[in-house]
């Protein structure tokens, strides 16, 4: 079987598990060689790195906390000194933190703002550093958030805020590297079946599954093909796009 991603080397952040873990994996079965980074699952990681490595391509697990924008160098570094380079970052790493209305005397700000280093500044701070070792033809993908362009429902502010500045970021990044054919995208996924979402299943109120036109969780796997196709050789004259994984819930 021909493998499109073959003598790529791959970068997902948060990647031990759920929609990360599930990208690497599909990547992997394409060919390229993988880094992921984690903050605490240090077991899932290296169990999946001996997974990917299972199917005959090089990976490694890194610690780098998306919470420190100065951690994204050294992360990005690594890579290149382990892998020997980087052609596909995909960032995946974030938090959702919602339920809450900005003027609810119980909203905990400094968590709020803590949304926005790891979701927000986090991703700038690695598309900056891979933006200086990506080759001409690298590919950037972030995982966005239907809410980046929906807001359906209340208590989702600073969470949707922080999906829709990585959106308007990946486009300037995207007119910025275009001269070096490096695309920049981002896929906007909506509710994935993942262990985060397991405590929340049968009990959102109706209207945010009603918001969807397919009314049902999307698997892992379904959002992680789009992100492969960003990555392949087919999507080289895609760029600056948003590309809905989410059930229609942008429709």
């Amino acid at each position: 079987m021909n493998k499109t991603l073959s003598g790529k080397v791959a970068l997902v952040t948060g990647g031990s598990r759920g929609l990360g873990a599930a990208t690497a994996i599909a990547l992997a079965d394409q060919g390229a060689d993988i880094a992921i980074s984690y903050v605490a699952s240090e077991e899932k990681a290296a169990a999946l790195v001996e997974v990917l490595k299972a199917k005959g391509v090089r990976a490694v697990a890194i610690r780098a906390d998306q919470g420190d924008p100065g951690a994204a160098a050294p992360l990005i570094q690594n890579v290149v000194e382990t892998l020997g380079k980087l052609d596909i970052l995909v960032n995946n790493a974030a938090v959702a933190w919602q339920g809450r209305t900005i003027d609810d005397p119980e909203i905990d700000n400094a968590a709020m703002d803590r949304q926005w280093i790891i979701n927000t500044m986090g991703v700038v701070a690695n598309i900056r550093a891979a933006a200086r070792v990506l080759p001409d033809g690298g590919r950037i993908i972030s995982v966005g958030s239907g809410l980046g362009t929906r807001i359906a429902f209340p208590g989702t502010t600073d969470y949707a805020a922080s999906k829709a500045a990585v959106v308007g970021y990946s486009k300037g990044a995207a007119r910025d590297l275009g001269a070096r054919n490096i695309t920049v995208n981002v896929v906007q996924a909506g509710m994935m079946d993942t262990d985060m979402a397991a405590a929340s299943k049968g009990k959102l109120p109706p209207i945010i599954m009603e918001s969807h036109a397919i009314h049902r969780y999307a698997a892992v796997e379904e959002v992680a093909a789009a992100i492969v196709f960003l990555a392949g050789p087919d999507a080289g004259f895609i760029t600056g796009s948003v590309v809905d994984v989410n059930g229609g819930f942008t429709a």
